[in-house]
């Protein structure tokens, strides 16, 4: 083995197995004279950086210079591009030539590997604020939850957790304009994700479940006519937009054992929004789900 092949080696161990250990590198095989690995290159170096905190390294190795490295991998046209983990090819992501989908195909193996990335860390690191912001929001001390949020939010503006529950508290502060702005400006990889969706949900029943002065005329007609499902329908929402979920949560299930196909299904709907915006794990929510699967398999 030449010199120069034996510090080809070192610097790949350097470079590339030895980064893998802890995060996903992206092995991108090249050469000057490619002209579609010109093309490649912009795109792959933007998802790089824009995953650089989810622990993905991008390593470009030129085929001219390396071809023992190159010859290792078999690589037999270029681009060809690979993504490696403790040493290990997990995945050939040459077909990807778009910023899309790259990130589809990073976003799947992200979630099968324990990747250790500053974003990872920064959560673990926050993770007891953010507990402890929770508890504030659910006890209703907003003007606190809101204190908590913020100084979170300027610590890790993209963590989904903390921006769902600054955006719920701007909801529960009567905020929704604010709340949607904070949501709008995440990337479409973070929208998608549960904590994300919650806090959507949350915006979207404060914006329906408009607040009511005086219940009591609601309340009326609905003892009056208990199939007066307008007026139940509405009482639901005046009930949630007070934060009564229990009484918001008791109209709807009536409204479903009543006539579940009334409106639609606007009151399984509204319902299942409000466990949604509750959160799935939540007792109560697991208790209201099965009062709601008496209803329909009975």
């Amino acid at each position: 083995m030449s010199a120069a092949d034996k510090e080809a080696i070192e610097a790949f161990r350097r470079d590339v197995v030895e980064p893998s250990m802890t995060s996903l590198v992206i092995l991108d095989f090249w050469a000057e004279w490619c002209g579609p690995c010109k093309q490649l290159t912009p795109v792959l170096e933007k998802v790089a950086a824009d995953y650089a905190d989810k622990g993905v390294v991008l390593v470009k190795i030129n085929v001219d210079e390396q071809k023992m490295i190159a010859a290792q991998f078999r690589v037999q046209s270029i681009p060809t591009v690979y993504a490696l983990f403790q040493g290990q090819l997990v995945a050939d992501l040459t077909p990807a030539r778009t910023e899309g989908q790259l990130k589809q195909m990073l976003d799947q193996i992200l979630r099968q590997l324990p990747i250790q990335s500053d974003a990872g860390k920064l959560h673990e690191d926050i993770a007891p604020l953010i507990a402890m912001g929770e508890e504030v929001l659910e006890a209703g001390d907003t003007e606190r939850a809101l204190s908590i949020f913020g100084q979170l939010i300027d610590m890790a503006p993209e963590d989904v957790e903390v921006v769902s529950g600054m955006a719920r508290t701007l909801v529960r502060t009567g905020q929704l304009d604010e709340a949607d702005a904070l949501l709008a400006v995440l990337p479409p990889e973070k929208a998608k994700e549960a904590p994300i969706a919650r806090a959507q949900a949350a915006v979207a029943l404060a914006r329906e479940a408009q607040p009511v002065d005086d219940l009591g005329p609601l309340r009326a007609k609905v003892a009056a006519n208990p199939d007066d499902h307008d007026a139940r329908f509405e009482l639901a929402g005046g009930l949630m937009a007070a934060g009564d979920r229990d009484g918001a949560a008791d109209n709807l299930l009536e409204i479903i054992a009543r006539d579940r196909d009334w409106n639609e299904g606007a009151a399984r709907q509204r319902l299942l929004k409000l466990l949604e915006v509750v959160g799935l794990e939540d007792g109560w929510v697991r208790d209201q789900r099965r009062r709601l699967s008496a209803i329909l398999f009975t």
